[in-house]
């Protein structure tokens, strides 16, 4: 017996505007019931790639299938997916309740149906108390919530989500991460999150998939791409700090800050120290280059009492779990932004 079909499959996908490649011989399949990220800094093309699946955006070549139908050519009506956008477009003068059901109305719903099909979303995302208040009234995490809810209304097999929280602040991003992932995962339905952010790729997805202009350059689970990036480019792109590039080689050494333990070895020198949410950053000088690391309020306490100018730590780097990468680093290119900061 076959397996079933992907929910989402691309095939060498293209896009080219004028002389530039937005999306250059892109394939990747989407599991049935799955929630895979695409990862990417501004300007990579990720936001074109969804457009195309979305049916919004008409490739220069390449294959979009759907549950095993080729969907290429055909118009975002007649795609049967679910889309919630950057900047959810709820409309204004329609009721919580009516937004949700446009969905299926558009799909020709019986206007009873579809208020039922609505009702179900809502009380799925917990809005149910809020169908009768219209867009103006909720806080931007409610919008988010009523965005989703409209996409899960038309019984969609697949959600296109574009950077469903980058319009939130960054208390309420990290609170709806976890909400956003309970969510898709009681749905059922597959799902294609377009990311900047790697904290949000990493806590909602199974899978990410890292997108460098306009090609992919690595796909796995979320814990196996930050624990193993293919690149040096993709560490850095993912927050890896230590890396440092291995004259002639071509490579380029990674250090996890696993790699890094406290404690033991011999005492560096500290030369930095910056205080941050949730503990310290601090820069020590050690032979294989400036490593820096986060200490938690309890580790800090490693560097009381000393005076800044001898301040020291004993650290010892593990070889075994360091990593030894092909260095794609252009020199030309700018330094990939740090988790959370980059545009979308």
């Amino acid at each position: 017996m076959s397996s079933p079909a992907p929910a989402l499959s691309i095939q060498r996908l293209s896009k080219h505007y004028g002389q530039t490649a937005a999306v250059n011989d892109f394939s990747l399949d989407v599991a049935n019931g799955e929630t895979l990220a695409l990862l990417g800094p501004s300007g990579c093309g990720k936001s074109t790639l969804l457009r195309m699946v979305a049916g919004l955006e008409r490739p220069d070549s390449g294959q979009i299938r759907m549950a095993g139908q080729d969907v290429t050519r055909e118009p975002p009506e007649a795609r049967g997916v679910g889309m919630v956008f950057q900047d959810y477009a709820l409309f204004p003068h329609l009721s919580v309740l009516d937004n949700v059901a446009y969905g299926p109305r558009m799909r020709r719903v019986p206007r009873a149906e579809a208020q039922r099909c609505a009702q179900e979303a809502l009380a799925l995302v917990d809005l149910s108390a809020l169908a009768a208040r219209r867009p103006d009234e909720l806080s931007g995490g409610q919008q988010q919530r009523v965005a989703v809810a409209r996409a899960l209304a038309t019984g969609a097999g697949l959600l296109l989500l574009d950077e469903p929280l980058s319009n939130l602040d960054e208390k309420l991003r990290h609170e709806l991460r976890g909400e956003l992932k309970t969510l898709l995962a009681q749905t059922r339905a597959a799902a294609l999150l377009v990311t900047h952010d790697q904290r949000e790729a990493l806590a909602v997805a199974q899978r990410v998939a890292v997108m460098r202009a306009g090609q992919l350059v690595q796909v796995d689970s979320a814990a196996e791409l930050f624990a193993r990036p293919a690149t040096a480019w993709v560490a850095a792109f993912l927050g890896h700090s230590n890396i440092f590039a291995l004259p002639g080689t071509g490579q380029a050494r990674v250090i996890p800050e696993q790699a890094l333990r406290l404690g033991a070895g011999d005492p560096w020198p500290v030369t930095r120290t910056q205080l941050t949410d949730s503990g310290q950053e601090v820069t020590v000088r050690h032979p294989l280059g400036r490593l820096k690391l986060h200490l938690s309020p309890r580790e800090s306490q490693l560097l009381e009492g000393v005076p800044a100018s001898g301040l020291q730590l004993r650290l010892q780097v593990d070889e075994a779990t360091t990593l030894l990468l092909p260095d794609d680093r252009a020199s030309d290119e700018p330094a990939p932004a740090s988790p959370g900061t980059a545009a979308g």
